[in-house]
C-alpha cells in the first residue's frame, strides 16, 4: 500500500492527464474540421473563401461561426463555388447546424457523409446546379427545420419519408424536375411551402391546400387552391349558400302585387331626394370655391387649429382630407393683419426662386380649394388647387425661432437646389406669424403611404423594379445634397418623406428645413430612422443621413416600418431584426411577401439587402458614402435588367 503523500501525488497526475485530455480533445476536433474546411476549398474554389490556414483559427474565417471549439454555421452564399462536393469533407464537420451554399454554381449529388451532421437545422443549396433524386440520407436528419432546395435540377419522386422530418417548417423545391403526385405530408406542420414549376402531377393534399397558388403553378395538379379536380365536387358551403340564395328568390318571387307597387313607389320618393340634396350640395360647394376672401376683413384666430374650428374644419391628421380653402385663406389673413406696416407691404407677396414663374400669388392661393395633405415634423401640408394655374403643395411651418434674415439665408440656399430627385421649393411667404413654402404637388403620395397604406384587394403590389427604382432616385437625391458640402446633410430621412411622381419616380422632400425650426419640433422626428450617434436631431452628419437612408432601404424591402409594433414588443429596431433573421438564413422571411414573388431576381434582392445593412452599420466610420451608394445600386439594376433581357432573348430562342 502506497503511503498516503504518494496517494495524493498519483490521484493529482491522474487528475493533470484527465484534463489535459480533455481540453486536447476539441483541439484535435477543431483540426479536422480545419483540414475539411481547406478541403472543400481545395475542391471548389470560391472568390472569397481567403482564409488563412496557418495562423487564424477556422473559426475567424468569413462564414465560419464555432461554438465551444467546433464549427456549428458555415455561410458560403453566392461566393461562385463550382464543380462537386467530395465525400470526406462533412463526416468532420459534424456539429455543423446551419449550411448555406445558395447561390453558387455546384454540380452533381450531395455527398453522402452529410449524414453525420446529425444536428443540422438549416441546409440552404438553392440556385445551385445539383442533380439526381432527393437524397434519402436528409430523412434521417431529425432536426431539421428550414430545407430550401429550389432552383436546381433534382429529379424523381417526390418522397413521403419528409414526414420522418417532424420539426421541418420550410420546405422549398421549386424550379426542379420532380415528378408525380405530392404526397400526404401529414405529420409536418409546415409555416413555408412551394413546389411550384416541376413536373408534379395528380390532386394537392388537403393539408398544403392552405398554401396560396404560387407554391403549385408551373405543375401538371388540380384541386384547392388550384381548378377542381375531375369528378370533384364544389365546396358544400357555397352548395347551400346557394340552395339558401334560391329558396330566397323563390320567396321573392312570391311577393304579392301591392308589396312590389310600395317598394316602386318608395324607391321614386328616396330617388326624389337624394337628386335635392345633391343639386343643394353641389350649389352650395360651387358658392364656397368661387368667392374671393377680403384679406383686410379677416379675423385673427389665435391658433391653427382655431382657425379651423372657427371654419368647421377638423383637425385632420396623416393621410386624411379635408376642403379647408378658408384655413389657407386666414393664414394668409394673419400674415398680413399682424406685421405692421412693414408686413403688410409684403402681405400679398411670394418669393419666388430663380427663373420660376411667377404664375399665381398670395391671393390665388386665397381663392384656391385645398385639402390637409397632412402633418409632418415641421408643418401641415396642404395641396391647393389654383384657379387659373398648377396644382401645389403649400407646408405651413410650426415652431420657427430664427429671424427673419437668417430664415430668408437658409431657405434661399434650399430654393437654390436643383435636381431631378428632389422637390423643388417654387416660393416662400414670411411673416412675423407665418411662415409657407410653395413645392411641387406629388400625385403618388409618401412612400409611406404607399407601402403600409391599402392592405385590402385592390391594392397593386410594388414588384422589383419599382423599389429598386425608387431605392436609386432617393439615393441620387441624398448624393446630391451632400455633394453640396461636407456639412450639408438632409436630418430628417424617411420613407414619409420620399414623395413619388406618376410614373413611381422618388423624389425628396423636407430637405433643408431641419435648421429652421426649434426642438420642440425634433423629439420624434425620426423615430426608427435615427443613428445611434446622434444626440441632437437638428445636427446630423451626413453618415447619420446613411444610416437613416440604410433604415429606408430595408422599409422598402420588408415592407415593415422601423416602428413595426411586433418588433416593438421586442424591444429591436429594424435593422437590428434583419440581421438576426439573416444571421440564421432566414432570407425569405426577411423580405415583403409581394417580392418573394420575383424570384428572378432573388440575388439583387439579397444584394440591396446587404447594402442595407451597411448602410445602417452601428459606427459611421463603417457606412459606405452615398456616392457608393448610388453607384451599388445602379449596379444591381444593370445586372437585374441583363438578366431579364438575357431571359427573353432565351425565350425567343425557343419560340424560333
Amino acid at each position: 500500500m502506497l503511503p498516503h503523500k504518494h496517494t495524493l501525488v498519483v490521484v493529482a497526475t491522474v487528475a493533470t492527464l484527465a484534463l489535459a485530455a480533455v481540453l486536447a480533445a476539441p483541439q484535435a476536433d477543431l483540426a479536422s474540421e480545419r483540414a475539411a474546411l481547406l478541403s472543400l476549398r481545395s475542391s471548389v474554389g470560391g472568390r472569397t473563401l481567403f482564409w488563412n490556414a496557418t495562423r487564424d483559427s477556422p473559426c475567424n474565417w468569413a462564414g465560419v461561426q464555432c461554438e465551444h471549439g467546433h464549427v456549428v454555421e458555415l455561410h458560403l452564399p453566392g461566393v461562385a463555388l463550382s464543380g462537386e462536393i467530395p465525400v470526406g469533407i462533412f463526416g468532420n464537420l459534424t456539429q455543423l447546424r446551419t449550411l448555406s451554399l445558395r447561390f453558387n454554381a455546384l454540380r452533381g449529388s450531395l455527398p453522402s457523409d452529410l449524414a453525420s451532421c446529425v444536428n443540422l437545422r438549416n441546409l440552404y443549396i438553392q440556385r445551385n446546379l445539383l442533380t439526381g433524386q432527393i437524397p434519402p440520407f436528409l430523412f434521417h436528419l431529425p432536426d431539421l427545420v428550414r430545407l430550401n432546395m429550389g432552383f436546381n435540377n433534382f429529379s424523381g419522386p417526390f418522397p413521403s419519408a419528409f414526414n420522418n422530418l417532424t420539426r421541418l417548417k420550410t420546405l422549398f423545391l421549386e424550379n426542379n424536375q420532380l415528378s408525380g403526385p405530392i404526397p400526404d405530408l401529414n405529420k409536418l406542420t409546415l409555416d413555408q411551402f412551394n413546389v411550384s414549376d416541376n413536373l408534379l402531377n395528380g390532386s394537392v393534399p388537403l393539408k398544403l391546400q392552405t398554401f396560396p397558388q404560387d407554391s403549385f403553378l408551373g405543375n401538371s395538379l388540380c384541386g384547392r387552391p388550384l381548378s377542381l379536380c375531375p369528378g370533384d365536387v364544389a365546396d358544400p358551403l357555397s352548395v347551400d349558400n346557394n340552395a339558401k340564395g334560391n329558396n330566397n328568390d323563390n320567396k321573392k318571387n312570391k311577393l304579392s302585387g301591392g308589396a312590389i307597387a310600395g317598394i316602386v313607389v318608395g324607391s321614386v320618393v328616396f330617388l326624389l331626394l337624394l337628386v335635392f340634396l345633391l343639386i343643394f350640395l353641389c350649389r352650395n360647394k360651387s358658392a364656397k370655391n368661387t368667392s374671393a376672401v377680403d384679406i383686410a376683413t379677416v379675423k385673427h384666430p389665435e391658433t391653427e387649429s382655431e382657425v379651423l374650428a372657427d371654419k368647421g374644419v377638423s383637425d385632420v391628421e396623416n393621410g386624411g382630407h379635408a376642403n379647408v380653402n378658408p384655413a389657407i385663406a386666414s393664414v394668409a389673413a394673419v400674415a398680413a393683419g399682424n406685421g405692421g406696416s412693414k408686413a403688410e407691404g409684403n402681405a400679398k407677396k411670394l418669393v419666388f426662386f430663380g427663373n420660376a414663374a411667377r404664375a399665381f400669388d398670395l391671393e390665388d392661393l386665397l381663392r384656391a380649394s385645398a385639402e390637409v395633405l397632412g402633418k409632418g415634423t415641421f408643418g401641415t401640408a396642404y395641396k391647393a388647387v389654383l384657379e387659373a394655374g398648377p396644382v401645389v403643395a403649400v407646408k405651413r411651418l410650426k415652431d420657427v425661432t430664427i429671424s427673419e434674415k437668417e430664415f430668408k439665408e437658409k431657405i434661399e440656399a434650399v430654393g437654390a437646389m436643383d435636381h431631378e430627385s428632389l422637390v423643388p421649393l417654387r416660393a416662400y411667404y414670411f411673416s412675423r406669424d407665418e411662415k409657407l413654402l410653395v413645392y411641387d404637388y406629388m400625385p403618388m403620395g409618401s412612400l409611406s403611404a404607399l407601402l403600409h397604406g391599402n392592405k385590402g384587394a385592390g391594392r397593386t403590389p410594388l414588384n422589383w423594379e419599382v423599389r429598386s427604382g425608387i431605392a436609386l432616385g432617393a439615393a441620387r437625391g441624398i448624393e446630391y445634397l451632400h455633394s453640396r458640402g461636407p456639412n450639408v446633410s438632409h436630418g430628417n430621412i424617411k420613407s414619409s418623406n420620399i414623395l413619388l411622381t406618376k410614373s413611381y419616380d422618388a423624389r425628396v422632400s423636407d430637405f433643408g428645413l431641419a435648421h429652421l425650426v426649434g426642438p420642440s419640433s425634433t423629439p420624434n422626428r425620426v423615430a426608427g430612422y435615427r443613428a445611434p450617434e446622434v444626440t441632437d436631431p437638428r445636427k446630423v452628419s451626413q453618415m447619420a443621413d446613411v444610416y437613416s437612408f440604410g433604415v429606408l432601404l430595408l422599409e422598402l424591402l420588408t415592407g415593415k416600418a422601423p416602428t413595426h409594433a411586433l418588433l416593438n414588443e421586442e424591444g429591436v429596431d429594424l435593422p437590428r431584426w434583419v440581421q438576426s433573421v439573416v444571421r440564421e438564413e432566414w432570407t425569405s422571411e426577411v423580405f415583403d411577401l409581394e417580392l418573394l414573388r420575383y424570384q428572378n431576381v432573388e440575388e439583387e434582392m439579397v444584394q440591396l439587402l446587404q447594402l442595407a445593412v451597411d448602410c445602417a452599420a452601428q459606427y459611421p466610420d463603417k457606412r459606405p458614402s452615398m456616392s457608393e451608394v448610388v453607384r451599388s445600386i445602379q449596379e444591381l439594376r444593370r445586372s437585374s435588367l441583363k438578366e431579364d433581357q438575357d431571359q427573353i432573348q432565351h425565350d425567343n430562342d425557343i419560340l424560333l
